[in-house]
């Protein structure tokens, strides 16, 4: 039968063709029965400095599904292509983070292709990265760090900032993260509202949370607004106009979910026109952010790279399950947080299965 293969997609891998983060490697040292390997047409390379242009849209193609019985994926796309030619050998596909919006799952459970991913390492770090924004725009830390490397200790009165105290903060969407950043930001003794039509009031009211049923009423009322759901065919874009003008002058916008959740052209032109007061931003419509992005002009905005909330504890907490639930299947056995459990009843998906069920352990 051969050992079970894992290939890692090559955006884990350095320019000197080493992993470039934690990826668990001794869970697979521990077992001589697993392989693993990267997808070496995806990798850095040497003087490569157009590689960043293309991060974010690399794509699995029908020669990786092909090669291994496990694709652990960082950032690329999942599309219907990659199954070109089936899938007899691929068993698993794992998303080593929460968001599989880049996944087309139709295809995945066609082609008898499990897939799972890793919904709770990343809860505390994206949740403290959208308080590090509030942090930042209230103090407003870009003109405070201008004013020093620019020699600007003139402009103290305008760098005088706000307390979070007594502000309200409207969350949109009340999963684990959002959750996580209301259980950080309770002893700065902020009013906290939120909109999500599948949030359990238990929870709400545990918390201290009010939730309503308006957005645009939640929007009216609050000082900062995180955006915190899930991207999907019905959301896209659809923080727009009418979202913006909803929000207060004074009102602050973090984004540390989707950049597509928001129209980024409203937005720019509502900071641009200080018709709110700034944002928080770590993802955006296109990423890598062009370079030419009218984002980079405004000095009301604090912009990171998609990857604010990446620290090695986290990374570690996100590799770990999916390295175990990959393993798992190795051996026969399901993972949790499947994401198209349909395809657990699929004859060819069990088929694939029982080639590895009492394999060794």
């Amino acid at each position: 039968m051969g050992k079970f293969h894992i290939q890692f997609t090559g955006d884990y891998c350095g320019t000197d063709g080493k992993p470039n983060m934690d990826m668990a490697l001794d869970l697979l040292e521990a077992r001589p029965d697993v392989s693993w390997s990267f997808l070496e047409d995806q990798c850095p390379r040497p003087g490569d400095e157009g590689y960043q242009d293309k991060l974010y849209s690399l794509s699995l193609t029908p020669e990786h599904v092909e090669s291994s019985e496990a694709i652990v994926v960082l950032r690329p796309w999942v599309q219907a292509s990659a199954f070109a030619r089936g899938a007899d050998r691929l068993l698993v596909i794992a998303r080593a983070g929460i968001g599989y919006d880049k996944f087309d799952l139709k295809a995945c459970t066609e082609n008898d292709v499990v897939v799972f991913n890793s919904p709770f390492g990343l809860t505390h770090s994206t949740a403290s990265a959208a308080m590090i924004f509030m942090l930042m725009l209230a103090r407003k830390l870009p003109l405070q760090q201008r004013m020093v490397s620019e020699y600007r200790w003139d402009l103290q009165k305008e760098a005088v900032g706000i307390e979070l105290a007594g502000r309200t903060l409207g969350i949109v969407g009340f999963g684990q993260t959002a959750r996580e950043l209301v259980r950080l930001l309770a002893p700065f003794g902020m009013r906290v509202l939120a909109f999500s039509p599948h949030a359990d009031p238990s929870q709400a009211r545990e918390l201290g949370v009010t939730l309503v049923g308006d957005l645009h009423g939640l929007l009216r009322e609050s000082d900062f607004v995180s955006l915190h759901t899930r991207l999907d065919a019905t959301n896209h874009r659809s923080f727009g106009e009418r979202e913006f003008e909803c929000m207060k002058p004074s009102a602050f916008l973090i984004n540390i979910a989707r950049g597509e959740l928001v129209d980024e052209e409203v937005m720019i032109r509502f900071l641009r026109e200080h018709r709110i007061a700034g944002a928080g931003l770590d993802v955006f419509e296109t990423e890598p952010l062009p370079l030419s992005s009218p984002l980079l002009q405004l000095d009301n905005v604090v912009l990171t790279p998609h990857w604010l909330a990446s620290t090695r504890e986290a990374g570690r907490a996100t590799i770990v399950p999916v390295i175990q639930g990959v393993l798992g299947l190795s051996q026969g056995k399901i993972p949790g947080q499947v994401l198209n459990p349909a395809v657990l009843n699929r004859k060819g998906f069990l088929e694939k299965l029982a080639r590895w069920q009492g394999a060794a352990k």
